[in-house]
């Protein structure tokens, strides 16, 4: 069974810490032992897992996306978010985490971040844990 994580995301480019509602997803299952399959389907979103401790780390990915795929980089696509496309590509869409003792398996600096790049919106990580 797959469930959605609902997000609602307040800029335009933004990341947004997911961990604990992927946790939630996670300990709702009942599975000890496993994997845990991320997917975002949207084409102008994406999913990484990076150090959540600091917040100047988000900030510097993406300041580093902008200015590796700036908005006005004169794109054939014309509705005007075509390096949200980019950068999602970019980034990607899925991840895998393991699942230990019903826990994500994550190293201690480490969160699950959904990134918008063509926010605000309302948006969803499709979430699918499988047990062994």
């Amino acid at each position: 069974m797959i469930h959605y994580v609902n997000i609602r995301t307040g800029s335009r480019n933004e990341m947004v810490d997911i961990t604990e509602k992927i946790q939630a997803v996670v300990e709702n299952s009942g599975v000890k032992d496993g994997i845990c399959y991320l997917y975002v389907p949207h084409t102008t979103a994406a999913v990484t897992i990076n150090e959540g401790a600091d917040p100047s780390v988000k900030r510097d990915i993406l300041n580093t996306l902008q200015k590796l795929i700036p908005a006005d980089a004169g794109y054939a696509h014309m509705e005007g978010n075509a390096d949200s496309h980019v950068k999602s590509t970019t980034v990607g869409p899925s991840q895998i985490v393991f699942i230990e003792d019903g826990r994500l398996l994550l190293g201690t600096w480490q969160a699950i971040f959904f990134c918008e790049f063509d926010g605000p919106r309302h948006r969803r990580v499709a979430v699918k844990i499988v047990g062994q």
